[in-house]
Order: structure tokens, then sequence, then C-alpha cells
């Protein structure tokens, strides 16, 4: 199964849990941290990154929190794991970082999957991602051309 770093999880389930609240609705870090039971340090920080790209808007004062300031239908889960780790989360073998790239024999298949979750992963919106009973498949004709091309 893919693994998801723990950083980009803390950024989606504090979206998550903003975007199931009313839109009018302030969350802070620390509600968000004890609803969710995650680490506080770590999510404060994945907030002020979603903050610094306007993914969400901060409120100070005594009933200050965060709340959504983008629509998540315009966020793709590629973008939001890229602004959140700051870098590309695809791997390329061409890179030079395996060592044994100089004799694999899979490097073929290995691109064809890396583009094909490429594609995919900027396709997948986190609003699709978050929301309850929202199906994620490959629905339109471009993007099954997009998935035979791979």
């Amino acid at each position: 199964m893919f693994k998801i770093n723990k950083k980009t999880e803390y950024a989606l389930m504090a979206l998550k849990f903003m975007h199931e609240k009313c839109a009018t609705q302030k969350s802070t870090a620390r509600e968000i941290c004890n609803e969710l039971s995650i680490p506080f340090d770590s999510t404060a920080k994945v907030l002020q990154v979603l903050k610094q790209a306007g993914i969400v808007k901060s409120v100070q004062g005594i009933n200050g929190g965060y709340q959504i300031n983008f629509d998540l239908n315009q966020l793709s889960f590629r973008q939001l794991t890229e602004l959140i780790e700051g870098k590309d989360m695809m791997m390329d073998c061409s890179s030079g970082n395996c060592e044994l790239y100089s004799n694999c024999n899979i490097t073929g298949p290995v691109k064809k999957l890396n583009d094909y979750l490429a594609h995919f992963f900027q396709q997948l919106t986190i609003k699709q991602l978050i929301e309850k009973n929202n199906l994620i498949q490959l629905t339109t004709q471009q993007d099954q051309r997009a998935a035979n091309e791979l």
C-alpha cells in the first residue's frame, strides 16, 4: 500500500475536521489535536504551512482559530503533499538514487506506474478524498485515455 507522510496525514485530518464543521466555525490547533489524538507541534506547523499557502486562514483572539479559505476541489492530493513535504512526492529511477539502476530490468514498468500515480494524484482533489460517499474513480474519457497511454 502507498504510504503517506505523517505531516501530510495531519494536514488531511485537519482539513477534514474543519471541512465537516460549519463554514463559519473556527477550529484551534489544540481542538483539532485533542479531537483527533494527533501531536500538537507537528499539526500546528502543518496548519502554518496551509495558512501561508492560503488554504486556511487564521483568526486571532479569544474566538480565533483556523478556517478553510480555499476551494478543496481546486487542490489536488499531489499539490497538498508537495506543499507539506516541500518536495515532489514522485520518485524518478533515473535520478541516480538507486544502486540497482544500472542492472534493473523494471525501470520501464516502474516509470509507467510512477506516471500513472502522478497523474492520478494530480487529478484527485482533497474534497474527493475527505468527503464521505464520494467515490474516487477515473470517470472521464480523458482520464481513461490517459490511463491507457500509461
